[in-house]
């Protein structure tokens, strides 16, 4: 199978790639059991000097690197560019917090010194997704390589562009040779390097159906993963909250990346006395999205492919036809390139497709609820957990929804955002670990105790 990267915007064929043979892949993963064995004993002064040193490579090249982003999956140039701005920021944050995060801990035990160590795994496999091609390499490699891991990363297949880019700005700050590789591979190809003994672990961004795959397969070579799978974000608004800034957040909470991410609000769950005022002006602000050429000044790009478009329209007619009611929009733009029209369904009856299932494009559901306790059912109404959001000013239902919401994390006043400050992960179908902050880097690591007496 040829790897394509296609432009979304106008369905050009950008480049075309051969997947590595098993030799080939046999030969890097071999290389990256190397790369290991001495990296793992250099100074975590020195790989944060190299982590520095890739931070400076996206910062200098941040153009560059913004265009392949969003000519090979189609998201804004101004969203690509931060994506980028944001990896260099990671790269320097665990750069900066390695050492502390992976010093040795000292317990206080009678009769000994005892202590717990952060100690490297070996070689990484990542599987990764295209909808933040770089944001989402960076969070987990970072953190792995400081903490002297090496990395073989599996990327989307849509992606080949942003999968060798990314190996060369790791290449080029003086990482060792192997410490970073992107195998072009298909999913075929996935199982035998999960089954390879020189491969420890893995770790997954994706669908919920490659998330159960990868843990499965993992789980027969009994080897330690970590999963950040979809998401469908309960965005709770009260009557304390004020309206207009959570219309606004509503709005970018829900098309950020075309809609085309697991932390994007998609069940907007509003009470009643406020529901028809919120609903008038989300109206008003989604018939006012532009769609168009993300190389421009536009709100929204295309979704990746083809494919993607047929999906969501296939999801959101079927559920429709079921009883649920199109406000705006909500529908596949004519012409070239792979455009949806952002809109939003209400009256979304329980068993339909869009009301269980992760609609990932610029398509939001309205729901009205009485209280806040019955927002928090609806919102744990779901088999993901992964982000949640509540605007109000009430101190009382910030605490009932940090406590009552089933997700990984629970924003307040704002949009779910990763930060590398913070654990990010799920719970449910969402997934399982964490990456980003202390937590993150030392999910890969041995956590060696150790008594002398």
């Amino acid at each position: 199978m040829v790897l394509r990267s296609v432009n979304p915007a106008n369905g050009e064929i950008l480049a075309t790639f051969e997947p590595y043979n098993d030799a080939h892949v046999s030969a890097a993963v071999d290389l990256s059991h190397r790369a290991f064995l001495s990296h793992k004993v250099t100074s975590l002064s020195e790989r944060a000097d190299k982590m520095r040193a890739v931070a400076g490579l996206l910062e200098s090249e941040t153009e560059r690197h913004a265009l392949i982003i969003t000519r090979e999956m189609g998201k804004t140039l101004a969203s690509a560019r931060a994506e980028v701005e944001k990896c260099a920021a990671g790269c320097r944050f665990y750069a900066d917090n390695s050492a502390t995060f992976l010093e040795d801990q000292y317990i206080t035990i009678e009769g000994c010194e005892a202590f717990v160590r952060y100690l490297p795994l070996g070689p990484l496999l990542a599987v990764m997704p295209w909808n933040f091609p770089y944001w989402q390499v960076f969070r987990f490699a970072a953190p792995a390589i400081m903490a002297g891991n090496t990395v073989l990363l599996k990327h989307a297949s849509n992606v080949p562009q942003c999968a060798l880019a990314i190996e060369e700005v790791f290449r080029k700050a003086g990482l060792g040779e192997g410490v970073f590789q992107s195998l072009l591979i298909g999913a075929s190809q996935v199982a035998p390097l999960i089954a390879d003994p020189r491969v420890r672990a893995v770790t997954l961004t994706g669908s919920e159906g490659a998330g159960r795959e990868v843990a499965s397969l993992a789980g027969r070579h009994i080897k330690k993963t970590v999963l950040e799978l979809g998401g469908s974000d309960a965005f709770i608004v009260m009557p304390s909250a004020d309206i207009d800034v959570a219309v606004a957040a509503a709005v970018k909470g829900r098309i950020q990346n075309a809609g085309q991410s697991c932390i994007a609000a998609k069940r907007f769950i509003i009470h009643s006395d406020i529901y028809e005022i919120f609903r008038e002006r989300l109206v008003t602000a989604f018939e006012a999205l532009r769609a168009g050429n993300p190389e421009e000044d536009v709100d929204l790009g295309p979704l990746c492919s083809a494919q993607a478009v047929d999906d969501l329209e296939a999801l959101i007619e079927n559920s429709i036809e079921k009883g649920a009611v199109r406000v705006c929009g909500a529908h596949r733009i004519a012409g070239d390139g792979f455009f949806f029209k952002p809109g939003l369904l209400e009256d979304i009856p329980r068993d339909v497709p869009a009301y269980s299932e992760e609609l990932f494009g610029p398509v939001g559901l309205l729901f009205a609820v009485d209280d806040l306790e019955d927002a928090i059912l609806l919102a744990n109404d779901t088999r993901f957990g992964l982000g949640s959001v509540i605007f109000t000013s009430d101190q009382g239902e910030m605490e009932q929804a940090i406590d009552g919401i089933e997700a990984g994390a629970t924003f307040v006043n704002g949009i779910v955002a990763s930060d590398p400050r913070l654990p990010f992960g799920g719970v449910k179908a969402s997934g399982y670990g964490r990456e980003l902050a202390e937590e993150g880097i030392r999910e890969f690591t041995n956590i060696k105790s150790v008594v002398i007496r």
